[in-house]
């Protein structure tokens, strides 16, 4: 179709599309998704090639948030019955990183609930990222602690941070509906911050909350604009116990759309599948490898993911293939101008070797999902165009295993 052939042409050249076009993309039926998916194929092999990144997570401090997200199991008043712990002692958390390195992550990213670290905390989380590092003196370290207050990001940065992660979630019209304690300026401030200091920007968004195709666009487009160097694409696990726990918007045709066009908008930048790919992709997944470069490995904050041995089968069987730890996530000409997903007329997406963290699911207030935006009233009251017939709340398991607990992880 002629829309396709125009969007990856656009995309080969790092152009932006029009938000028409990316519109558009959103309203292809499932008829014609395998369609999309091989159009945007084109685009993710061209600055990619067969390339798959592995992300581990690590949860520093669980549950116990004072904010009041809505679509999150660790916010203040959430009846969700997940693992609460305060903060994990450096040694522990530079084992539970390791468990996630020796099953082929190059990325350990670090995530504690709350509104935002105290200097105390990014102590915490400073002597960590050397415990880590000090273990494994490649691995590529990111962030996730919430709002940053000045002087923070460059602490994290001389520490040896690599990134830091804060999600936008949603667009800024509906922002007001997710959450009531801090604002959507809050969290561009934080991404701006986290860039100024040196760190490799990631902020991505979480679908599924009962938002329009053109809050996705319009969240989307901002992203491009913020130039973060990895945009991860949630999609809501609909926890029992919080707010968001009766929304079942998304099917698998409507994530891969959404991909599609997360990856015709920023064209070369680390577009990661992050929290609920499981749960809504779930046996189209590795169609998605088609669209993302990037995914977490094992499982989430407070969700259980898929086995981190099926996550490597699935990639080895699509024909894609681990990113080593000595390759350059993303394609020469970003990391070598140090850009990101710019708005400027050439810019595509992404920059800095790496990328940035992305966001689980159920995540605190670091801005992963279920986490990233505190609100507590339900998504915005927009039309959603796709139903699903089945809410497949089977699919959401509470974590019982990994970091604080004594079981072994599901790396």
């Amino acid at each position: 179709m002629d829309l396709l052939n125009t969007l990856v042409d656009k995309g080969l050249r790092r152009e932006l599309p029009t938000r028409d076009e990316a519109l558009a993309v959103l309203a292809t039926s499932d008829d014609d998704v395998l369609d999309v998916v091989a159009a945007a194929g084109k685009v993710r092999r061209q600055w990619f090639g067969r390339r798959v990144k592995l992300n581990y997570l690590v949860n520093l401090k669980s549950g116990l948030c004072p904010e009041d997200c809505s679509y999150c199991s660790q916010r203040l008043g959430s009846k969700a019955d997940i693992l609460k712990y305060t903060w994990l002692k450096p040694d522990e958390a530079s084992k539970a990183a390791a468990a996630g390195l020796a099953g082929g992550a190059k990325r350990v990213c670090l995530v504690a609930s709350g509104r935002g670290p105290t200097d105390r905390d990014v102590d915490r989380v400073s002597d960590t990222i050397k415990a880590i590092k000090d273990q494994n003196e490649d691995v590529e370290v990111c962030a996730c602690l919430g709002l940053l207050s000045d002087g923070q990001a460059e602490r994290l940065r001389d520490a040896g941070a690599d990134a830091y992660n804060h999600n936008l979630n949603t667009s800024e019209g509906t922002y007001g509906d997710i959450t009531t304690t801090h604002t959507y300026a809050d969290r561009v401030d934080t991404v701006q911050k986290a860039h100024a200091a040196g760190l490799s920007a990631c902020s991505g968004l979480i679908a599924g909350m009962g938002e329009s195709d053109e809050d996705l666009v319009d969240v989307v487009y901002a992203l491009r604009e913020l130039d973060p160097d990895s945009v991860p694409v949630n999609f809501l696990i609909p926890f029992e116990g919080t707010p968001l726990a009766k929304e079942w918007n998304l099917t698998p045709q409507r994530c891969l759309r959404i991909l599609a066009m997360v990856r015709f908008v920023c064209p070369d930048v680390e577009v990661r599948i992050a929290g609920g790919r499981e749960v809504h992709l779930r046996s189209m997944q590795p169609l998605a490898l088609h669209l993302a470069n990037s995914i977490f490995l094992g499982d989430y904050l407070t969700s259980e993911g898929q086995a981190g041995k099926a996550d490597l089968e699935m990639i080895a069987d699509a024909g894609f293939e681990v990113e080593g730890a000595g390759e350059v996530t993303l394609p020469e000409h970003r990391a070598a101008a140090g850009g990101g997903c710019g708005s400027h007329a050439d810019a595509g997406c992404g920059s800095k070797e790496g990328a940035g963290c992305g966001s689980h699911a159920d995540a605190g207030c670091g801005s992963h999902q279920g986490g990233g935006v505190c609100g507590s009233a339900p998504a915005a009251a927009a039309t959603v165009t796709e139903q699903s017939s089945d809410a497949r709340t089977d699919l959401v398991a509470v974590r019982r295993r990994g970091a604080g607990t004594d079981l072994a992880p599901n790396a």
